[in-house]
Order: C-alpha cells, then sequence, then structure tokens
C-alpha cells in the first residue's frame, strides 16, 4: 500500500507545477517549532509545551492545515502541537492538535452537575442520523456516532472540560476518534481538537492529561476574571458545548489523516472539525 509521504506528494504534483510542490515540500522541510513556554493569540493564553511534544505557530498552522492537508483556509487557527518525533507528513503520524479560541462569552458552567451523559449522547446520535440526508447531497459519507471513546469530565476548579467520541464513516474500516478539549475563560472558550482513528485512543489518552494541564489562560482573560453585566455570556453551558447541535445537523466532522484522505481541521464551535476528501484527485495522480 502506498504510504502516506507518497500520497501527499502525488497530490500535489497532480494539482500544481512542479516548482510549486518543491516549495511545498521545502516550506515543510523547514517549519519552525516551539519548546517551552509559547503565547498564543494577543497574549490570550499560554501553552508550556509538553515533554515529547513540539508546537508550530499560528502562520505556519495554517499553511500546513491548508496548503498541506488541503483544508479551507481558516485564520482562526491559533497553532499545532505535534509529537516531537513527526512532521505533518511522517509516515509515522498518530496524531497531532489544533488550537484555536471561540469567543462565544463566558460560559455558565451551573449545569455541569446536571447532565446526564447518556441521555445527552442519544440526542447527539439521533442529530447527526437526520443529517445523513444533507450529508450524501453534499457528497460526504454518511456517518454514525458509535458513542463516547471518553465519557465527558469536567474538572469545576480548573475549569477544563474533555471528551472524546467514536464516529463510524460510511465506507471505513476503522472508526475515527475525535477527542476535544476546551478551555473556559473570560470571553470565550479555548478549543483544543484531536483526530487520529480509534485503535490508538490509549495512546492519545496517555497523552491528554498533559496536554490539558500544558494550557492556561493568561491573567485578565481566565474565567475567575470575568465581570458580569460588562462581559459578554455565552447563549449555552457545559452541555451545549459537548452537544454542538447546530453544527451536527449541518454535517461538520473530522476525519483521521490516513492514506488517501485528509484530515480537516478547523476552530469551528463545539466540534472544532472540518470534513475533506480528495479521493478523486489522489485516484487520477500519477504516484506509482
Amino acid at each position: 500500500m502506498k504510504n502516506l509521504k507518497t500520497l501527499l506528494i502525488g497530490l500535489l504534483i497532480s494539482l500544481s507545477p512542479l516548482s510549486a510542490e518543491d516549495d511545498v515540500l521545502k516550506k515543510i522541510n523547514n517549519l519552525k517549532y516551539q519548546t517551552g513556554k509559547v503565547t498564543i493569540g494577543d497574549k490570550l493564553a499560554t501553552v508550556n509545551v509538553p515533554k515529547g511534544f513540539k508546537f508550530l505557530d499560528a502562520k505556519q498552522s495554517q499553511f500546513v492545515l491548508h496548503d498541506v492537508w488541503g483544508n479551507p483556509l481558516n485564520e482562526g487557527i491559533l497553532g499545532m502541537l505535534f509529537k516531537a518525533d513527526q512532521s505533518p507528513i511522517s509516515d509515522n503520524f498518530t496524531y497531532a492538535i489544533t488550537y484555536a479560541f471561540s469567543e462565544d462569552g463566558y460560559v455558565s458552567d451551573s449545569d455541569a452537575n446536571e447532565i446526564n451523559y447518556d441521555d445527552l449522547l442519544k440526542s447527539m446520535k439521533e442529530d447527526i442520523s437526520e443529517g445523513n440526508e444533507d450529508r450524501k447531497k453534499e457528497g460526504y459519507p454518511t456517518l454514525e456516532l458509535v458513542g463516547w471513546a471518553n465519557k465527558p469530565f469536567y474538572d469545576a476548579n480548573t475549569k477544563k472540560l474533555h471528551w472524546a467520541k467514536e464516529i463510524k464513516f460510511e465506507g471505513d474500516e476503522v472508526n475515527t476518534l475525535n477527542y476535544n478539549i476546551r478551555i473556559l475563560g473570560r470571553k470565550g472558550i479555548l478549543e483544543l481538537n484531536a483526530i487520529s482513528d480509534i485503535q490508538k485512543l490509549n495512546l492519545v489518552q496517555k497523552d491528554i492529561p498533559a496536554i490539558i494541564a500544558s494550557t492556561e489562560f493568561n491573567d485578565g482573560e481566565k474565567y475567575s476574571d470575568y465581570s458580569p453585566g460588562i462581559d459578554k455570556l455565552a447563549a449555552y453551558g457545559i452541555g451545549g458545548l459537548i452537544a454542538g447541535k447546530v453544527l451536527a445537523k449541518a454535517g461538520f466532522f473530522a476525519l483521521l489523516l490516513k492514506f488517501w484522505k485528509v484530515i480537516a481541521i478547523g476552530a469551528v464551535a463545539a466540534l472544532g472539525v472540518l470534513k475533506k476528501l480528495f479521493t478523486k484527485k489522489a485516484d487520477n495522480s500519477s504516484v506509482d
């Protein structure tokens, strides 16, 4: 089977002149990663890059997502976190974390202890099922929310929430893992998203605690800095943040970077990702 790097290079060749393809590969090789403490946004938050990882700034992340992985241009991306021994086209690529900020306002966590996650999952499954007809019309595969890969957990002390979904895409032999981390702030939510396949769940789960602990809002932007009556209040709570019902019906979902497919990751509200395929283009390429 052709490996990922070969297919990506083949796609670039089929879509652009050789000089442009050479330029993209040169830029990939010259990406400047960071370690240590990294500020994201306009002094919005700080990422203390975990051991075993490296961070890519906003501009370079947008290049990876758009020019290398073929996603729609998304200027809302604040950065990406990669495993230290991997690059966007590594043969051993497992997953990456995208960072974005949704300025929806202060999310009240008053409903956190009242949520029945089994009922919430049932509702989310129904929403996704209802959206499959529209996805077909738009040329996307149908999908099924299999269940929680990691049941939602909210830490009221740190104001951090994380959960994972197992998603089955039509025609895929291996289900997709969509891992979401949300950090509540004064004016909105930091959105961290990881996409992989379900077989790598244990690997991702092992890394999640360090990733969650590594990111904090800066002073003045923290949840505790909220000023009632002055700052905007979000129109949803913890349950709405997890469910993302509007986007679920619109059909915005994620897919693993794997062989003939491209991860489509974006800062899109609760789900935080877009989905895109280039199967036809890859099939028409001149890869040997």
